[in-house]
């Protein structure tokens, strides 16, 4: 048997919206939807607790978060501003072990097995980490889950959101018992279509799989899912805190409203999708070698281009020039549905020599001084008091737009 590990799953409660809230104190017990606007095509990316009372939840389309809350507050996102959190919140967990795998911007997995001589039991580092991350980030609340394993530390974590602690027992039956009331839809790769399956022949909580065998339910949904399942639905996990876990690529997307016709607004709206792309970038500490964009028309047809950046990138003008070449490329034959960018290739560091025609190194290295500090100026004031005059494109140069 592998030594017994202390697995810890940390979760920011509503992050964006809260982070909304604290920031616009008027806000505070108001129902606040991060998201598309109500009158435009898109979806909600997370909304406040008081709004979810109403039905409202993230990739729910903001028209129908509209009718059903009214009286939300709809709020675009600010990325800089939750990178800047988000990055404050990481370093507090790294304060208690180096060994955190993040999940995505407001969520990390733990393994603090070899932090109890500094800071106590896990239940009692999960109390310090909710306590500094309040402390810290002047009111935000995290949720823990503390477990022996990463399934169980997740599935604590989401039991008692928001400001919620949730430490799984260790003993076997007493493990069996705290899962065997939950809903199957609580098990990892559970979707809602395996869902309604799985209920169709009578498995509707996890203490119905720990009394079937796998022969009954490998006819239903096949041996390997079952396998999968069944081992959930005995709290077993053996995956490790990955801490060397890379995001393969960046992106991202704008619908709009109405199918645009007008060049020059795509051309707007694709140059603020590759300042976002490329501070997201400089955010994980990685430089891109590969730029992706994406076109959808009216009559859904999607196209992709793509090309190499010479040498890796991570600053706001690289990432601009490289996506209106490529749009400059494509001749806009019918009504733009959806316009997109994304970087891939990513490294931590410069692979490649720069070539004759590439920007000298020492103007590369200016530009990037430049959108740190940039970045650094929204993370404290916000993104909508720091925006660049759409005629620079660089220090000392014309503009490429």
């Amino acid at each position: 048997m592998p030594p017994e590990r202390d697995i810890l799953h940390v979760d920011m409660d509503a992050f964006f919206a809260a982070v909304e809230q604290r920031d616009h104190p008027a806000w505070r017990g108001l129902p606040v939807i991060v998201g598309a606007p109500p009158d435009a095509r898109g979806v909600v990316s997370t909304c406040s607790y008081e709004a979810r009372v109403f039905g409202v939840h993230s990739a729910m389309p903001s028209r129908e978060a509209f009718q059903r809350c009214p009286q939300g507050i709809f709020v675009p996102p600010d990325m800089a501003r939750y990178g800047a959190v988000s990055r404050q919140v990481m370093a507090i967990l790294e304060r208690f072990t180096p060994l955190v795998e993040p999940l995505s911007v407001d969520e990390a997995f733990l393994d603090v097995t070899g932090s109890r001589g500094l800071f106590g039991d896990a239940p009692a580092i999960a109390a310090q980490i909710r306590a500094a991350i309040q402390a810290e980030t002047h009111g935000l609340t995290a949720s823990v889950g503390v477990a022996g394993n990463k399934f169980l530390a997740k599935l604590a974590g989401d039991l008692h959101k928001p400001d919620g602690l949730t430490v799984v027992p260790r003993d076997r039956a007493q493990i069996l018992t705290f899962l065997a009331p939950l809903p199957i839809g609580r098990l990892w790769g559970v979707g809602r279509a395996l869902c309604a399956l799985l209920q169709q022949h009578g498995y509707r909580t996890i203490g119905d799989l720990q009394h079937t065998d796998e022969p009954a339910l490998a006819a239903i949904i096949g041996h390997h899912t079952a396998g999968h399942l069944l081992r959930l639905a005995f709290g077993e996990d053996d995956r490790i805190v990955e801490t060397d876990r890379e995001e393969k690529s960046i992106s991202r997307e704008h619908t709009f409203p109405v199918d645009c016709r007008d060049a020059e607004r795509v051309r707007t709206v694709l140059k603020d999708l590759a300042d976002d792309v490329a501070c997201r970038l400089r955010a994980s500490g990685k430089f891109a070698g590969l730029g992706k964009l994406k076109l959808r028309w009216s009559s859904f047809q999607t196209l992709t281009r793509q090309r190499s950046f010479g040498a890796p990138a991570c600053d706001d003008f690289s990432l601009r020039r490289l996506a209106l070449e490529l749009l400059e490329a494509e001749p806009l034959t019918q009504p733009v549905r959806l316009v997109g960018f994304g970087v891939t290739d990513l490294s931590a560091e410069r692979r490649q020599q720069l070539t004759l025609f590439d920007d000298p190194l020492p103007r590369r290295d200016r530009d990037e001084r430049l959108c740190r500090t940039v970045d650094r100026l929204r993370g404290t004031l916000g993104s909508d008091r720091v925006v660049r005059a759409s005629s620079v494109d660089a220090p000392g140069r014309k503009s490429a737009d």
